[in-house]
C-alpha cells in the first residue's frame, strides 16, 4: 500500500495514570478508523500499511479522547491499555516497568465511560450521569445506609453497603471529572502529616 502524503503524530497517553505510553504516527484513514472503532490505529512507516494497536498480540488501545495540540500537528490519545504496550512486553515504551494490574475499580470506570459515549434509557448508571444531583444525593443515601449496618454489627450488610458507596462515589467523581489518580495524589500529599494537623491546616 502506498503511503499517505501526511502523517501526525500519535502520542498514546495512559488515561489513568498519565504516563506517557508510545509515539506513532497515523493517517487520515488510521484516525478516521480509531473514531469509528473506539481503538487506536496507526500507519505503519515500516511496513506501508495500516495497523490497529494490539491487533496480533491483543494488547489494544481503548481511546478514551483525542487531543490535537495548539499548531493541530500533533494528537494526544488518552488510552486504556488492554496490556503491555511496547513489543519488548514492558508496560511503556518509554518505561521498563510492569504493567499494572487492572482492578475493579478500572473495569468499573471503564463501564461508566462505554455508557457516556453509548447512552441508554435502561442504563441505571446513565440515569445517574445524566442527573449529577441524584448521583450525589445516593452517595449520601448509601453512606447513611453503611453507618447503620456497622453501628448494628451486621457485617455482611456492611460490606454490601459498603460496596454501594464505593460504587456511586466512584460514579460521582466519574461525573464530575474526578479521576482516582487525582484522589491518590492528594493522599500522597498528606503523607507524613498527623490527621489533627491536616485538619488545622484546611481550616485557615
Amino acid at each position: 500500500m502506498k503511503q499517505p502524503g501526511s502523517l501526525v503524530p500519535v502520542i498514546a497517553q495512559d488515561a489513568r495514570t498519565n504516563n506517557v505510553l508510545m509515539l506513532g504516527y497515523a493517517s487520515a484513514e488510521a484516525l478516521r478508523l480509531t473514531r469509528k472503532t473506539g481503538f487506536l490505529h496507526f500507519w505503519s512507516r515500516s511496513r506501508s500499511k495500516l495497523w490497529k494497536k494490539g491487533e496480533s498480540s491483543g494488547n489494544t488501545l481503548r481511546v478514551v479522547s483525542l487531543h490535537r495540540d495548539c499548531d493541530r500537528d500533533a494528537i494526544l490519545a488518552r488510552v486504556v491499555a488492554a496490556g503491555p504496550t511496547c513489543h519488548t512486553g514492558a508496560y511503556s515504551c518509554f518505561a521498563k516497568k510492569p504493567f499494572p494490574s487492572r482492578t475493579v475499580l478500572d473495569e468499573l470506570l471503564e463501564v461508566f465511560a462505554d455508557r457516556k459515549r453509548n447512552p441508554s434509557p435502561d442504563s441505571y448508571v446513565c440515569k445517574l450521569l445524566a442527573d449529577r444531583e441524584k448521583s450525589l444525593k445516593k452517595v449520601g443515601e448509601e453512606a447513611v445506609e453503611f453507618v447503620l449496618a456497622a453501628k448494628g454489627g451486621q457485617k455482611g450488610r456492611a460490606v454490601c453497603e459498603a460496596a454501594d458507596v464505593v460504587f456511586h462515589l466512584l460514579l460521582a467523581m466519574f461525573a464530575h471529572g474526578i479521576r482516582l489518580a487525582d484522589v491518590e495524589a492528594e493522599l500522597k500529599r498528606r503523607r507524613g502529616v498527623g490527621g489533627l494537623e491536616e485538619k488545622r491546616r484546611r481550616k485557615k
